[in-house]
């Protein structure tokens, strides 16, 4: 039987007609935010919405969440559409404008992230599907006058069981709208779910493969300005003299503003806006970071590395008993800076006015970009709108808001729309970055083999510490230490320290955030660990995740789907790492070989718990993304820093995995009754150390450092 779920704040849902016959279904609003929520065209209808139909039969599903290649438009809708009984044909969608009904209840804003849209939306938006069907079957109960239970709702009609009744959602629209929302409602078993588990073309695909999809560089209104940004190419820098006679002197240009981010050079078209800049010249007080360098950075961390950090964990005695082990085995572990790198460069159009402030953006915090307009322009919330476009990548950038900032403060000062667009330079040199960590692990072995301590000093910049503050408690950024601090391994004495150590290199969220480096981190030292104690790596994994079901689930299917007991090709090698992050379940083999000093990676096999599944095709893609993201990071990316600046300025210095170096990847997925996890960033963190496992296995000598670098002997 279908289960019954208590709304349990009637006022939770909201109903409410369309002029001209319709029934809309979301979040209650307070009057005065109502005028601020999307509108249909056809209509003066505004209040909330998650699902809307119209009186000519169109049901349009709102999106909550930032598209930036996830798959969230189609998976989102697909919960809606499941408990509402419409096929996937029948949808229409559209981004939802900046409202605080549409916060994320995971993060607390409106801000897609964290792998979380599809988590919090589960219970959420099927209840919201739900509600919606069965008024539309009391609407029709009600016109035909029979008993609702003789009413069934299939693919947008509800029919009588006579066989010989039947109306569409939009012909019962506007009587739906006039009753009651139902204090409780009942949700679909599995057994009975038509979408939810099933194979979905994407609904963004085709204006994408059409061109008709609108991304932020896409944005035109009458009348708007282009600018490019000049910023100082040290971190901290600001400008002491700017010449702008040969930018203003160029054809195109318009005007030369000094702004908070740098110095704008505006113009009517981008092609001016950009030859205007690089006719430009400006001076620049570097302030004191002239002299910074990757290897000064280096040193100040190793010299803290050496000073005890705030206690993430501590389990049982780790330092007492690694002085009493037989076997002890120490290593120092190092990543780097790392560039977010998306396809399309920051960007963002404002339109400012006295009465009010439009932005229109490829963001991923909605949130953000109303506090930031109205930190720059003093309206209220209520007179800033935010109109979401396609995202052309984000892994965490797109939350951030100086791109905003320039074009929010320029608009208001021409008085015109404006276009701030960034160059890839301008992206590469101007990033929140990954941050660089160093780490010191130590562990024990006792006579019998037996892994009994761990000990595992992180030591970086906090990412919290700039953007939230007070999540920073005890002196722990949980950012820095996830997937150390909750290290699955059945280690008896365990402990986790951090040590904050800031730079002037702006850090930021990147995919999978402290995932990335931690696991990369754990799983290679426990490789280390089982050659020390005579185990092979899958074994020594399987022993310690006995009672940990769900990693040992995808790491005995990894290993299986990879063959990992049988004999390899000549020359190549395989590596194997588990990581839990964002509540899904992660294990990797990598198939590597190394010839002629070029490491090449053949084959990936992955193997997914992430709960309930909505759209496996999606699923499958964001691990494929997950692992090139993740993979390019381990085999090239690495920002250094030089003259207290980024040195690396496009993609000839920052390189990308190209389409000849792209393994072959499988993806298993483990079947799940259990509530969704996140696959947006759950597939980066297990890739390095899978890869460099196999390095290990291949050459006896193990990778400390990112990005891999092999030793002329081990080039061969």
């Amino acid at each position: 039987m279908p289960r019954r779920v208590l709304l349990t704040r009637r006022e939770w849902l909201k109903v409410s007609a369309l002029a001209g016959g319709g029934l809309a279904l979301g979040l209650a609003l307070p009057v005065r935010a109502r005028a601020e929520v999307w509108r249909a065209p056809d209509t003066r209808f505004a209040p909330n919405a998650w699902i809307r139909i119209h009186g000519d039969g169109r049901i349009q599903l709102v999106v909550a969440r930032s598209e930036m290649g996830q798959g969230v438009m189609t998976a989102l809708p697909m919960l809606l559409a499941e408990e509402l009984e419409i096929p996937m044909s029948r949808v229409e969608t559209a981004f939802a404008p900046a409202d605080r009904a549409y916060v994320n209840r995971l993060i607390g804003q409106q801000l897609t992230g964290g792998s979380t849209s599809v988590r919090e939306a589960w219970t959420r938006l099927r209840k919201a599907g739900a509600a919606a069907r069965e008024m539309l079957i009391q609407a029709a109960a009600i016109t035909w006058g029979v008993p609702q239970s003789e009413c069934r709702a299939r693919h947008a009609r509800v029919a009588h069981t006579d066989g010989k009744r039947s109306l569409g959602y939009g012909e019962l629209a506007a009587l739906a709208a006039s009753l009651p929302v139902p204090d409780a409602v009942f949700l679909k078993e599995p057994s009975e779910w038509t979408l939810i588990g099933t194979e979905q073309p994407r609904l963004d695909a085709p204006d994408k493969v059409s061109g008709r999809a609108r991304f932020g560089l896409d944005v035109r209104l009458p009348g708007m300005l282009f600018a490019s940004v000049e910023r100082c190419p040290v971190f901290g820098g600001r400008p002491h003299r700017v010449a702008p006679h040969g930018a203003k002197t160029t054809p195109g240009v318009i005007d030369v503003l000094t702004i908070e981010g740098g110095v704008a050079v505006i113009a009517r078209d981008t092609w001016s806006a950009l030859r205007g800049r690089r006719a430009m010249t400006v001076e620049w007080d570097a302030g004191g970071n002239g002299d910074l360098d990757t290897d000064l950075i280096r040193a100040r961390l190793r010299k803290e590395l050496e000073r005890p950090g705030a206690l993430a964990r501590d389990d049982g005695n780790a330092l007492a008993v690694l002085k009493k082990t037989s076997t002890r085995v120490e290593a120092e572990y190092e990543v780097p800076f790392q560039a977010h790198a998306c396809m399309e460069p920051m960007n963002c159009t404002a339109d400012v006015t006295q009465e009010r402030c439009a932005v229109h953006v490829p963001t991923q915090s909605q949130s953000g970009v109303v506090a930031t307009a109205r930190r720059i322009t003093g309206l209220p919330p209520e007179r800033i709108s935010v109109h979401t476009t396609f995202l052309g990548g984000g892994f965490g950038r797109r939350g951030e808001q100086d791109f905003v900032a320039d074009a929010v403060e320029l608009s208001m000062r021409l008085k015109r729309p404006v276009q701030v667009i960034w160059s890839r330079e301008d992206d590469i040199r101007h990033d929140f970055y990954r941050p660089m960590t160093l780490n010191r692990l130590r562990a024990g072995i006792d006579e019998g083999g037996n892994l009994v301590a761990w000990f595992h000093r992180i030591v970086g910049p906090s990412i919290l510490e700039r953007v939230r503050p007070s999540a920073v408690r005890g002196g722990v950024d949980p950012t820095s230490v996830e997937g150390a601090a909750n290290l699955p391994y059945a280690i008896p004495n365990l402990r986790v320290e951090y040590r904050r150590v800031d730079t002037p290199v702006p850090v930021g969220f990147w995919r999978s955030v402290g995932n990335s480096q931690n696991a990369y981190v754990t799983e290679c030292f426990l490789d280390e660990l089982a050659r020390a104690a005579g185990k092979g790596p899958l074994e020594l994994r399987r022993a310690l995740l006995a009672d940990r079901p769900r990693h040992l689930g995808v790491l005995e299917l990894a290993a299986e789907k990879s063959g990992w007991d049988r004999p390899m090709p000549p020359g190549h090698s395989r590596g194997i790492a588990v990581a839990e992050s964002f509540g899904s379940y992660v294990a990797q083999v990598a198939e590597i070989s190394i010839a002629d000093g070029r490491l090449r990676v053949h084959r990936v096999i992955c193997a997914l718990d992430c709960g309930q599944v909505i759209n496996p095709d999606t699923v499958r893609a964001q691990m494929q993304s997950g692992i090139v993201y993740g993979l390019t990071a381990a085999l090239k990316g690495a920002i250094t820093i030089a003259g207290g600046g980024v040195a690396e300025g496009n993609f000839d210095t920052y390189p990308l995995l190209g389409t000849d170096e792209m393994p072959i990847i499988d993806v298993h997925i483990v079947p799940s009754g259990a509530d969704p996890g996140g696959v947006g960033e759950p597939g980066t963190p297990p890739i390095a150390p899978a890869v460099v496992n196999a390095v290990f296995a291949a050459t006896g000598r193990p990778v400390r450092r990112l990005p891999i670098r092999l030793s002329g002997e081990d080039a061969g």
